[in-house]
């Protein structure tokens, strides 16, 4: 019994020892990239999957980048799409013999949508890919950048530190819209009576 208690009391005493101090560690960062742009406060560099860890080419990068940026640019504007027509706002006429105020809000409006007008959605999307964004002019100046001399909205007045704070908050804006849009549409497929969301 004396033995039990003696060892309890050295085990509980260990707890008050000071902590021995850390060895130094030579592990490097998971990518190369991990300090640019869209690394921050709260997430830091997020790379799940890895995608990133042995890829050492810039080139492949900034197509990476490019990607994410178009996604949440797209991502913003459907967002801000499914909130002002659940809203009750809509382009005033119709379209092929289809008021606008008929056709409903998320994935529902493909179903009711003219063909005249979905391909009139795909061209405009297939001209900003491939006609507006390579338009040579002054931007370029960054991954993204495709300023092309006519909507500039000041952007070369601004300093480089606030140039990458507006970088850094349009990519993680558009992070957060990409998520949101597909919770939308997952709400809007389980026709869901949640609060807020299912009311919209």
């Amino acid at each position: 019994m004396k033995f039990l208690l003696a060892s309890a009391l050295v085990a509980g005493a260990a707890a008050f020892a000071p902590n021995a101090s850390p060895k130094a560690t030579t592990a490097l960062p998971a990518s190369k990239y991990a300090s640019e742009v869209g690394a921050q406060i709260p997430l830091g560099y997020w790379d799940p999957l890895g995608v990133m860890s042995n890829i050492d080419n810039d080139e492949k990068f900034d197509l990476f980048r490019e990607v994410e940026i178009t996604h949440g640019r797209v991502a913003m504007l459907a967002v801000v799409g499914q909130l002002v027509t659940r809203a009750g706002i809509h382009f005033p006429g119709e379209f092929e013999g289809v008021a606008y105020a008929d056709i409903p809000p998320g994935l529902a409006a493909f179903d009711v949508m003219p063909d005249g007008l979905k391909a009139d959605i795909f061209a405009t999307m297939a001209f900003m890919q491939c006609g507006v964004r390579n338009i040579e002019g002054t931007g370029n100046e960054h991954v993204g950048d495709y300023r092309n001399g006519w909507i500039d909205f000041g952007w070369d007045k601004f300093d480089e530190e606030t140039k990458l704070k507006k970088r850094a908050v349009e990519l993680n804006n558009g992070r957060a819209a990409q998520m949101g849009i597909l919770g939308l549409i997952v709400h809007e497929q389980m026709h869901t009576n949640m609060p807020i969301i299912g009311q919209l």
